[in-house]
């Protein structure tokens, strides 16, 4: 007698191909095409801390004063999508107590405005688009994805330069594990401003261009290791005037040993972490794993109900009288 295959068994053997099929398309090919840079962000974080700055309406420099940063990230969706790139617009404000909130962004104590491109696979900067100012390095609002223990080449707008980040192990930010990140930046000349003589020690001198000198006590950003997304970001910004050609700071600007993310900003970076690498784990590790094992015992099962087979019923034969 001939046998057949069941039903059943042709439908195991279907559907473990297709999971067989399926595991490592979904680790090959959907999970590095997932891991881009997202276009429609709409983030803001906030630092605080004490520190010193130059009150204007005083004339003289201040201390042991409450200083915030207000940090807003929004991405030109249009723009991203006709380039293919990662466009975000970057408002930065530092502010006190007396200007917080500000009404207007040009009353805070310092203000910028910045254009971030990049590509959206690998971070690295893309000079177009209106990129504003022009940077280099591997990180600066986020790092790549799959993060390293290693080194990095981290923007600091102030500086104008890379700084470069050492890998100091991790740390939990509201219980949740990162790659931590540490650096520093020694007093460097960034410019210079036109200010009276008197306020850098020249008062026989009306205005002057003075030095501007700049330079971080510490840098920690503490990185979630999938996705690149900064979980916690603590400075210690240093500016300061110096007299043409003078060795020592004579005002200074601002300075605060450290500056971090308050805790209402580490919860909102570390939930939208978490999200984003559990999605990236569920396409790159779990399903292709659980789908190729689940593909591998259903394929094995139907496979040998096939070489089975099924015994056709038996009919009786018509006898000829």
């Amino acid at each position: 007698m001939r046998r057949t295959a069941s039903p059943l068994s042709l439908a195991l053997l279907g559907a473990g191909v297709f999971l067989l099929v399926l595991a490592p398309m979904l680790a090959w090919y959907v999970e590095p095409r997932a891991k881009r840079t997202p276009v429609d962000v709409d983030v803001t974080t906030v630092f605080t801390g004490t520190g010193s700055y130059f009150d204007t309406t005083e004339i003289r420099t201040v201390t042991s004063k409450r200083l915030t940063i207000t940090r807003q990230v929004r991405g030109d969706v249009a723009d991203s999508e006709k380039s293919g790139r990662a466009i975000w617009d970057v408002s930065t404000s530092v502010d006190t107590d007396a200007t917080l909130p500000a009404a207007d962004t040009h009353d805070s104590l310092q203000w910028t405005l910045e254009r971030w491109v990049t590509d959206r696979r690998t971070n690295e900067p893309v000079h177009c688009c209106g990129e504003k100012p022009a940077f280099d390095g591997e990180a600066y609002l986020k790092f790549p994805f799959d993060v390293q223990k290693r080194s990095y080449r981290w923007w600091d707008n102030t500086l104008g330069s890379t700084v470069r980040l050492r890998f100091a192990g991790v740390r939990r930010i509201q219980g949740y594990e990162g790659y931590r990140f540490t650096g520093s930046v020694e007093p460097t000349r960034t410019g210079t401003r036109l200010v009276p003589g008197r306020l850098v020690g020249l008062p026989k001198r009306g205005q002057v261009l003075a030095e501007e000198w700049y330079a971080n006590h510490g840098i920690e950003l503490v990185v979630d290791r999938r996705t690149g997304r900064i979980v916690n970001a603590a400075i210690g910004p240093r500016k300061t005037l110096r007299a043409p050609g003078g060795k020592r700071d004579k005002v200074v600007l601002l300075d605060s040993r450290r500056l971090e993310f308050t805790p209402p900003t580490q919860r909102a970076q570390v939930e939208l972490a978490s999200g984003d690498s559990d999605r990236l784990e569920l396409v790159g590790e779990t399903l292709p794993v659980g789908g190729g094992a689940a593909g591998a015992l259903l394929a094995a099962a139907g496979a040998v109900l096939v070489v089975r087979g099924r015994e056709p019923r038996a009919t009786t034969p018509v006898v000829a009288m």
